[in-house]
């Protein structure tokens, strides 16, 4: 009898023993092995205390508040995105612990919505999230008399809490900044070592355009900012708990990337080509001595997270895209001319509206009469141009095209890695090249140009020539620098959030292929421009504020089958101490119509000129 007792207390201390040998292996497995990884590349990463983290996820519910992305500013300092303000963030609780009725129909009257309204987007809450009022991208701003009302209200799973805005309220968002959306393709293609390392995640937002994009991997930062709020179970809040702020620590970050941009000029420019009616098309201001770009405004209106094409057209920056030039390509047509010697200021043409051949013909029905090469440029009369343009070689044409920077991006860029870049650097990647000869089988058309007409044709700045309007108004600036080739600058340099400079990107010159062109050439050009605003084609815009010059241009294209014109102006001013170079460029306007794109130079070139006397007015400091 008693050996079986004992053996029955030995089975059950045994069995006793193996449920608690269980337990205290479960245990050990959760401590030390790795928990529920999301990636191939975490699983061979210790992921010790898992358990602790995944017990606290379930009881917490996290609102990010600020993602951590640096912020752009422009020359003067002032901030181009990044706002705070006081956002309502509502937490999934169960509708029996939410509080008094009363309070919550006080809530629906503070946010101008029924309460019916508000307890339908509150019950079908599973995560966190800001108000935001129907129809609107970002969260609803809660003025603080309204941040106060809703702070006394008791009410559990409500919180006022400041929300970091991207895109400021106080004016439209730029396509030069770009935009930032979420892409977890482009993220595991570019990022996987990130990913990996938790550095980034799938669901962050990266820039899909502009400076945005191009300085992406420095802008992201090091982590967000988020607030927790721990709930049980059964969504009930955990009093005691409440909220808890995580954010970086780290006072260097996020960063702080300082542009070339005058944001009261840019700003005050899009107010005026919209109320000018400008749909398509682009304005690009340069700083006359260095090529910085002080504005860049292009049309349609950029409106991040409300794109509904596939096809990108709905963001693209106009001042970047190639287009056919028209007339302001007669400026390259002419310092071609001069530099290859085959035409002098003094030669005397003779217009009489037609070219005779290729079905070329003036814009100005029965011509221009006699006129000089410096009359043929104020007058843009084609019969000159597609004249001197046929005593060129396509070689010839070619050189002097590049040697002005025309046919390659012009923004700035490294072309090797420097400073936190680990790699070449564009700064505008979007820009396109432009061209003067078809890209394909470019070699077989220059061959093939001195016969078939594309030497007259391209002359004039139509046939295959493209330029976009940054080159228009690089050009500009080339020939009031005599010839030297500047890149245009959109960043002076990255900083730290406490001030401390991270990387300088300088002003820079080109690297010239062809050389350079004579300054007599660039002074040449000049003074053609300075007749075609005297009493030229440009007479139109002559009263102003500053005294200006440039030349215009009209190109002849067709959209879904009918025919337009792209109309174009590019010029500084003021003319004895150029400050700025200006191309304005209007699209897809109807044959016959006349030049917007001059008459919007006219009035950019007065805001620029109104501002700068206020700046100059201000007392020195």
């Amino acid at each position: 009898m008693r050996n079986q007792r004992l053996k029955r207390i030995v089975l059950a201390a045994s069995i006793i023993s193996m449920i608690m040998f269980s337990y205290i292996g479960r245990l050990a497995w959760l401590q030390f092995m790795p928990g529920n990884v999301p990636t191939a590349a975490l699983a061979h990463k210790s992921s010790r205390g898992a358990w602790q983290r995944m017990s606290v996820q379930q009881r917490q519910r996290k609102l990010v508040l600020d993602s951590g992305r640096g912020d752009f500013y422009d020359r003067y300092g002032t901030a181009i995105t990044g706002e705070s303000y006081s956002a309502l963030a509502m937490f999934p609780v169960r509708q029996d612990r939410r509080g008094d009725e009363t309070d919550i129909a006080a809530l629906s009257r503070i946010l101008g919505v029924t309460k019916e309204e508000l307890m339908g987007k509150w019950n079908g809450l599973r995560e966190p999230a800001f108000w935001k009022s129907d129809g609107l991208a970002q969260p609803l701003r809660l003025s603080e008399s309204e941040a106060l009302q809703v702070k006394e209200l008791s009410l559990n799973g409500i919180r006022v809490l400041p929300y970091r805005n991207r895109y400021l309220s106080a004016f439209q968002p730029k396509h030069l900044i770009g935009f930032t959306s979420e892409h977890p393709e482009w993220l595991q293609a570019e990022q996987a070592d990130d990913l990996a390392e938790g550095k980034r995640k799938l669901a962050d937002q990266v820039g899909g355009s502009g400076l945005e994009k191009s300085l992406d991997k420095l802008l992201h930062g090091i982590g967000p900012t988020s607030v927790s709020y721990f709930l049980d179970g059964r969504n009930a809040p955990m009093h005691g708990l409440d909220m808890r702020i995580t954010q970086p620590n780290n006072h260097y970050y996020p960063l702080k990337a300082m542009t070339t941009i005058d944001l009261q000029l840019q700003n005050e420019i899009e107010a005026y080509v919209d109320a000018r009616g400008l749909k398509e098309g682009a304005v690009v201001v340069l700083d006359a001595s260095n090529a910085d770009i002080v504005a860049m405004v292009s049309r349609p209106q950029l409106k991040p997270g409300q794109f509904t094409s596939a096809d990108g057209t709905e963001w693209e920056n106009h001042a970047l895209k190639a287009y056919a030039p028209g007339s302001i390509f007669k400026l390259v047509t002419e310092a071609a001319a001069l530099e290859a010697g085959v035409v002098n200021q003094h030669e005397s043409f003779y217009c009489d509206g037609e070219y005779g051949k290729y079905g070329l013909s003036c814009w100005k029905e029965g011509g221009h009469g006699h006129l000089t090469l410096a009359e043929g440029l104020a007058q843009s009369c084609n019969i000159v141009f597609a004249t001197i343009a046929e005593r060129l070689t396509p070689a010839e044409l070619q050189r002097t095209a590049d040697a002005l920077g025309i046919g390659k991006p012009a923004g700035w860029h490294r072309e090797q890695a420097f400073g936190p870049f680990q790699e070449p650097l564009r700064l505008l990647e979007e820009e396109e090249s432009g061209q003067l000869f078809a890209a394909a089988g470019k070699q077989a058309a220059m061959l093939a140009a001195a016969s078939d007409g594309t030497l007259a044709q391209s002359g004039i700045g139509q046939r295959d020539v493209r330029m976009s309007p940054l080159q228009a108004a690089n050009l500009i600036v080339t020939l009031l620098n005599e010839g030297r080739v500047m890149e245009p600058r959109l960043l002076t340099d990255i900083r730290y959030a406490n001030g401390q400079r991270m990387v300088k990107l300088p002003a820079q010159r080109a690297q010239a292929a062809r050389g350079r062109i004579h300054p007599a050439t660039a002074h040449a050009l000049l003074r053609g421009m300075e007749a075609v605003v005297d009493h030229g084609t440009g007479l139109a815009i002559r009263q102003g504020l500053w005294a200006v010059a440039g030349k215009s241009g009209t190109a002849e294209t067709m959209r879904a089958g009918i025919d337009r014109n792209h109309q174009w102006f590019a010029g500084y001013g003021p003319v004895k101490k150029p400050r700025y170079a200006i191309a304005v460029l209007v699209e897809n306007q109807p044959p016959g119509s006349s030049n917007q794109a001059t008459l919007i130079f006219r009035g950019v070139m007065d805001i620029a000129a109104r501002l700068s006397s206020a700046a100059d007015n201000l007392p020195k400091r």
